[in-house]
Order: C-alpha cells, then structure tokens, then sequence
C-alpha cells in the first residue's frame, strides 16, 4: 500500500514508544494525530512533527471517532498504532489473609479497562474508518499494529491486572485479523521487553534499578530503545503479508518470576 497520502492515529503518542512511531510515521510523509491525555507533551510533540494533538481517553468512543475525524480532515486514515497503557502493582493475595487485602478490584478493573478495552476500542473504530475508503489493488485499507508485553507471557509477582490486560491484546490480534480480513485490514501486536522509556524516571536509584533489569537480556545487554519498538511497528505496517502475528521485540529476555 501506499501510504503517501494517509494519515495515522497514535494512542500514547506524547511519550516513550508512541512518541517514537509518531515521530517515525510523520518522518515518512503520513499525517499523525497525537492521541493522548498528556496535554503538555501531546501538543509539544504533534506541533515538532507537523501532526494534530487530539486529548483523548482511549476508552470513550466520542474522543476516538473526534481524533480519528482530525487525522481524516487531512487524509484518509490508513493506519492506528496502539501505545496507550498503564502499568499495575499489586498481588491476588495480601500477606494478612484478610479479605481486605486481597488485590483491589477497582484497580484490575482500570488496568483492563485502559489497557485491554481501550485497545479494542481504537481498533474496531480506526478499521471502521478504513473501511469506507477505496482499497489498493490486492483489497488493502490500512493496517493496525496494537501493543502487548512480554509480560502476557512472562507475568511477574506483582502484575496480575497488566499480565491480564496484555494477555487480553495477544488473544484479540489473530481474532482482529480474522474479522478484519473481509475489509482489508491488517492487525498485527508487538510484545515489547523493557525499553527505556520516561516510566523508569532517572537519577542513581534508576540507574540501580534499570541495571538489575536487564541482567536477565541475553543480547544486547541493555534496555530495549522506544525508536527499535517504532522500527518494527513500521515494517508490520509496511510488509503486506505480516498479518495477525504477535512479534516479541525483547533482546531474547525472559522474565524470571521476580
């Protein structure tokens, strides 16, 4: 497909790995609306990068169709890339056997929520958008790539609501891609390992913390760069046979129970 004249959403682009691919996306000649909540980095980065920022919790619809409206006032959505998500903490059972220590409920419910909901609803409207534009030659419309963690697969103590959250996404993509063949919409997931990104903070304590990250790396020996995420993300976008795959972009790590 050609992309020179499209346009892109983003969902977690003010920072870290949506940043990285809204940067990368715009550097290839594609529109990019910023979605975020983040109104101080979201409007910085879309105005560096010529795009739109469009404030958006990714899990009301009326803000998703309003973004994807400001992408399409430019060009025709092809493309949605899938960044947005937020981190948990806490175990099943407290140390007290108490009921009241058990993991919150309310807060499994927001991980899954933002995470997993808010995926699925990014996807099923950027591809209904896609849909009511004329295909490519072999009946292509666009593409979408969402975003997991090795994390589905190598949940740590401590990440039962992001272990869920992300599970979720790996057992949607090849789904999505079954539904979405008849549109001519691709889906494909990245599992990214442990990429430096601003939620690691800085100063020596992050420094000691990111050091004992990455011991269990096999190579290279450090973390993972948001701009290697927005590489890949670009080829599941580019190659138009990669579809309903889940790719681990991890330095071959797996995680030990903790």
């Amino acid at each position: 497909m050609d992309y020179a004249n499209a346009s892109a959403i983003v969902t977690g682009g003010a920072s870290g790995l949506g940043e990285a691919t809204a940067r990368l996306l715009s550097h290839r000649g594609i529109y990019v609306v910023v979605v975020d909540r983040d109104d101080v980095r979201g409007p910085k980065v879309a105005a560096e990068i010529g795009g739109y920022f469009a404030q958006t919790d990714v899990t009301d619809a009326d803000q998703v169709i309003a973004a994807i409206g400001h992408a399409e006032e430019r060009a025709p959505l092809r493309i949605a890339v899938n960044c947005a998500g937020v981190p948990s903490l806490g175990r099943t059972v407290g140390r007290d056997g108490e009921y009241g220590s058990a993991h919150d409920l309310a807060m499994f419910r927001r991980v899954v929520d933002i995470n997993l909901t808010g995926t699925f609803n990014v996807t099923r409207l950027a591809a209904t958008a896609m849909s009511r534009h004329e295909p490519d030659e072999e009946g292509a419309r666009g593409a979408i790539v969402n975003t997991t963690s090795i994390a589905a697969f190598d949940g740590q103590v401590g990440q039962i609501a992001y272990t869920a959250s992300k599970a979720g996404i790996v057992g949607m993509t090849l789904n999505f891609a079954r539904d979405l063949a008849v549109i001519g919409v691709r889906v494909n997931t990245i599992a990214p390992g442990l990429i430096e990104t601003p939620i690691y903070g800085s100063g020596p304590e992050s420094d000691a913390m990111k050091a004992h990250l990455v011991k269990d790396a096999v190579f290279p020996k450090r973390l993972g760069r948001a701009t290697e995420y927005a590489r890949m993300a670009w080829e599941l976008i580019e190659n138009p046979y990669m579809n309903g795959e889940v790719v681990r972009v991890d330095g071959a790590i797996r995680l030990p129970p903790k």
